[in-house]
């Protein structure tokens, strides 16, 4: 089971990946294993000396009571002293950086939660990306059809 950001690829620029834990309740876990966690309007804040998951949705399991259930609370991510700390200091520098979700999958037992240290992109770049795309797509089928006759 592995869960994408759809939104990532276009909206972000990659610059450094992390692998987190994420700290979750038992209906969350089994909910997220059915892959029911939506990772697109999500991003990841680091309050005092630890980070959290934001605006993540992870729907309510079906056998589970879902009284009072916030399928959009915040959610502790758990990453290393060092880390941290490495982070703080890239976003406080310059350059406009964000820490954004990439994907959800588990590793045996545990859930875990791949973060990317990102650069944000304006429209006019998604638009030459996705002219880009577009045209690499038209140059594959062009030369597939062209190997089939």
């Amino acid at each position: 089971m592995k869960i994408f950001n759809r939104k990532f690829r276009r909206d972000y620029q990659e610059i450094e990946k992390y692998e987190v834990g994420i700290s979750l309740t038992g209906p969350e876990v089994k909910s997220v294993r059915a892959g029911r966690i939506r990772l697109e309007d999500s991003f990841v804040k680091i309050l005092g000396s630890e980070v959290y998951l934001i605006n993540a949705e992870i729907s309510v399991y079906e056998y589970a009571r879902p009284q009072g259930y916030d399928s959009r609370r915040t959610r502790k991510l758990l990453l290393h002293k060092k880390e941290i700390i490495r982070l703080k200091t890239k976003l406080a520098g310059p350059g406009g950086l964000a820490i954004v979700p990439v994907s959800c999958y588990n590793k045996g037992s545990l859930i875990k939660l791949e973060v990317a240290l990102a650069k944000g992109r304006k429209g006019l770049e998604k638009k030459k990306l996705e002219k880009k795309r577009d045209i690499a797509r038209n140059e594959k089928r062009e030369a597939k059809e062209y190997l089939k006759s």
